[in-house]
């Protein structure tokens, strides 16, 4: 491959840090099996957006857990947490958790089902 097109490339790609403004947490505490769906108003805001955010809101008409965010859009899954807090502040997407069986305290089997899903789609 030439220098001239490596550099092409490499001009395309943007550093972790810059995305999320240097910072490495999200206010927000998300689990990676958390399932994220935008919300009205993310839609009407996705002409404002920047890029990674406006794909996260797009993305998420259907729920899609943090780790798929992640994997779909090739981004670090804790540059995903951040951007999706981000968004969940501004209220432009909504955060779902998994719901627990208070006598057993086991985790949704169909939860588990949908990560165990995503992670072989990997």
């Amino acid at each position: 491959m030439s220098d001239d097109a490596l550099n092409a490339g490499a001009a395309f790609r943007v550093r972790p840090y810059l995305l999320t403004g240097g910072r490495t947490r999200s206010v927000v505490d998300l689990p990676i099996e958390a399932l994220v769906r935008s919300t009205p108003m993310g839609h009407r805001a996705l002409e404002n957006l920047s890029h990674e955010r406006r794909d996260i809101v797009s993305l998420c008409a259907e729920p899609q857990s943090v780790a798929e965010i992640s994997a779909r859009l090739n981004i670090h899954l804790q540059v995903a947490r951040v951007l999706v807090g981000d968004l969940v502040q501004a209220e432009q997407v909504a955060i779902h958790t998994a719901s627990t069986d208070t006598t057993t305290r086991r985790p949704d089997l169909q939860l588990l089902e949908k990560v165990l899903d995503g992670l072989q789609a990997l």
